[in-house]
């Protein structure tokens, strides 16, 4: 199964708040905190097509987007449909 990616940063209730939901639901995930790992930035920026708010979450090559997409797609069941299939 492929990892979710979370790109995050500093002091970002969004991001804890999607990094909980992952958890809860129990998905791998590896996070790049942006603050931290400034060389980052820009291969966020490059992947999201110019979206520089932090998080930004991919699961492969698919961009989930933020933290009220990740919940907006947990609620509608499309999370569990693209967890269950190869997607990218």
């Amino acid at each position: 199964m492929k990892r979710m990616v979370i790109y995050t940063g500093n002091l970002c209730g969004y991001c804890v708040m999607a990094k909980k939901l992952l958890n809860e639901k129990n998905i791998d995930f590896d996070e790049i905190n942006i603050h931290e790992e400034h060389n980052k930035i820009n291969e966020m920026i490059k992947l999201t097509g110019g979206r520089k708010s932090v998080p930004q979450i991919f699961y492969g090559t698919l961009h989930i987007g933020g933290c009220d997409d990740l919940y907006s797609m947990n609620s509608n069941g499309e999370l569990d449909k693209i967890l269950n299939k190869e997607i990218g």
